[in-house]
């Protein structure tokens, strides 16, 4: 019984489930914890020459210099910040809409009709959707202005060049290319849910909304919550490449954030250690909001992620 319960045994038992695993768990040791090594130049001048080894430690330094010394800082953080709360409060929701609008839906044709539609932007890459964007929003060949022009006799806005335009142009476009395929987990809560309980709420005379919202919505809540405990993980992340293809030097001021001010400090400058020290103050705010959320939803509900 002993060597049964081995875990030679469960391995041997199991061997086919494991070896699914593995692409998996080499792709997360090779590309996110051996990387981890590198942080280290964070609190470092690093040279390429005497690699990670040989080059000088400075501690702090570099989160100094971007805390207190470069002056776009914190219009930095502010457009990161603004950029994820509106994310938060207009997309984190929409997929949550969209799946119990398609639960509801009858026509079983027309319910996989706009499911496939909603799952195509998706697959879509960014460059092409950037591309789409671009094309639309364009002041003299753009629909967008045609219709404005056309239709409602405005003049033309220069979508792309006005900094008040930008967050509100990221966050619609992400709706649009994400919103479909976010809605796959909430379908799959809403297909766990016994349907015995939407028989019994009939019976006890409860409506189409309120059999929405007392079971269908709750229903979805743990899938709810885990994925806003992920979400809240790269609360100081952003599409970088998106924002790289549509930001200019006219919208800067709202259209720059950390992301693409790594890329042209660590990137274009060379200037890897600053880039980095500024990479992992994202990921230990992202650390800090996970672990902090989690709790929160451990305290007040029975779902969480450990």
């Amino acid at each position: 019984m002993q060597q049964r319960n081995g875990i030679g045994y469960v391995l041997m038992k199991h061997k086919a489930l494991y070896l699914l695993m593995l692409p998996g768990i080499l792709y997360y040791i090779i590309f996110k914890y051996v990387p981890m090594y590198g942080v280290v130049i964070a609190f470092q001048d690093y040279s390429i020459g005497r690699g990670i080894l040989g080059s000088k430690f400075v501690g702090f330094k570099h989160f100094i210099e971007f805390f207190y010394v470069n002056p776009d800082s914190w219009k930095l953080i502010r457009n990161t910040v603004m950029l994820n709360v509106y994310d938060l409060l207009f997309h984190f929701p929409a997929p949550i809409i969209l799946a119990i609008l398609f639960h509801e839906l009858k026509n079983k044709m027309f319910k996989r009709i706009a499911q496939s539609i909603s799952y195509m932007p998706h697959f879509l890459s960014t460059v092409v959707i950037a591309g789409i964007l671009v094309t639309f929003l364009s002041p003299q060949t753009g629909i967008i202005n045609f219709l404005l022009v056309k239709v409602f006799g405005m003049e033309p806005i220069l979508f792309l060049g006005l900094p008040e335009w930008f967050r509100a142009i990221y966050v619609s476009s992400e709706i649009w290319q994400k919103i479909g395929w976010g809605t796959i987990l909430y379908l799959a809560a809403i297909a766990g849910i016994d349907p015995t309980l939407y028989e019994a709420a009939k019976m006890d005379g409860a409506n189409r909304y309120h059999q929405m919202r007392h079971i269908t919505f709750i229903g979805m809540v743990p899938v709810m919550i885990i994925l806003f405990v992920l979400t809240l993980g790269h609360f100081m992340e952003t599409g970088f490449q998106k924002i790289l293809l549509l930001y200019n030097s006219m919208n800067y001021e709202t259209s720059d954030v950390i992301n693409t001010f790594v890329y042209r400090r660590g990137i274009l400058d060379a200037d890897f250690s600053f880039a980095t020290a500024v990479g992992l103050f994202q990921s230990v705010i992202g650390l800090i909001l996970v672990i902090g959320a989690n709790r929160i939803a451990r305290k007040h509900s029975e779902t969480s992620l450990w």
